[in-house]
């Protein structure tokens, strides 16, 4: 049992200490990533070690449309033994020990530390540098301590998330739209419907984008990110240029502007309008027909103005926008080069 996709970075495959347990439809494994004995990967999930390396412990378990990345040339991510993942969940530039678990719809972001034992709850958000001592139970955006945990009370937890994570319906199989040389879209992506992609732009591992009963248009050089989900229910969605849609982001029908940042797991409600140069936090939300004016960051459930963009954001911003499109260029070349 191997991973549905495989791909090398910079010349380096993933090392697995032993034939996984289990890989899900669309699994896929990439670059300097190396997987301990017994471990799970369910449909859809995503362990990506391009530029920095990913260690993952014996019986990691990652559940369905979940995601495992690093901080490109910054950081990257290491996992003890023994931890389960729930499902859409994002572990990010961090480190997390052993025996813990992370159920559905968690964001840790990057240089948090999780200690032996802890407890992540569902539709939390771990903010950056957080240390997280093991023995609790953690809870909300950002993640704070609710409860005492022990041992026995974290493996009971880890194995009610694991039987709840059976293999759901398989999706239908998704269009192959033509795009033009510049433009990447990963062979583990469903596109279905009407789905235009700009010059440059990428769509990457285990993305959904569902056009069927709206159109969705996005703007050259813009970035889709692992394990995010485009469904329209009528407008349809547009996406302006030079944006960032990070891992894990949940998309209705809405407008997003050009140069804009969308974080990792955020929630985007039918009918937002989102302006140009707009920062949004991750694991923020909208609510529905909301507007987000230009030149600010925003953050919260649902979102409001946290400070203006300084030139540091900005700049960042832009870093990650020629980033992907590098990344983008390197992953065609590769999937090209398996035939």
């Amino acid at each position: 049992m191997t991973p549905e996709l495989i791909l090398a970075y910079d010349g380096v495959l993933p090392d697995f200490a032993s034939r996984p347990v289990w890989c899900g439809r669309g699994s896929t494994v990439i670059g300097m990533a190396r997987i301990g004995d017994q471990a799970w990967i369910g449909d859809d999930a995503v362990i990506r070690a391009d530029g920095q390396s990913i260690i993952l412990g014996e019986r990691f378990w990652l559940g369905p449309r979940s995601t495992v990345h690093i901080a490109t040339q910054a950081r990257g991510t290491q996992v003890g033994d023994r931890v389960t993942v729930g499902r859409n969940s994002v572990v990010h530039a961090c480190t997390v020990g052993s025996d813990v678990v992370i159920e559905d719809d968690v964001v840790i972001l990057d240089g948090a530390e999780i200690g032996d034992g802890a407890v992540i709850e569902a539709g939390s958000t771990v903010f950056p540098r957080s240390q997280l001592p093991g023995g609790f139970a953690y809870a909300g955006s950002p993640a704070r301590p609710k409860q005492p945990v022990n041992p026995d009370d974290v493996a009971e937890r880890a194995e009610r998330l694991r039987e709840r994570m059976g293999e759901g319906p398989t999706p239908p199989a998704g269009d192959s739209p033509e795009v033009e040389a510049s433009v990447f879209v990963a062979r583990t992506a469903t596109l279905r419907g009407r789905v235009s992609l700009g010059a440059g732009s990428s769509v990457l591992f285990c993305c959904d984008l569902n056009a069927e009963a709206g159109p969705i248009v996005i703007g050259a050089d813009t970035n889709i990110q692992d394990n995010t989900v485009i469904r329209t229910r009528g407008e349809g969605v547009v996406i302006g240029r030079d944006t960032t849609i990070a891992h894990n982001v949940r998309i209705a029908d809405c407008r997003i502007g050009a140069r804009a940042l969308i974080g990792i797991g955020a929630a985007i409600a039918p009918g937002t309008l989102i302006a140009d140069d707009v920062m949004l936090a991750a694991g923020a939300t909208t609510d529905p027909g909301q507007i987000l004016e230009a030149g600010y960051l925003w953050g919260g459930r649902p979102a409001r103005i946290l400070a203006p963009l300084n030139a540091e954001k900005r700049a960042t911003m832009i870093r990650i926008v020629e980033g992907y499109c590098r990344h983008g260029r390197e992953y065609r070349a590769a999937q090209e080069a398996l035939g």
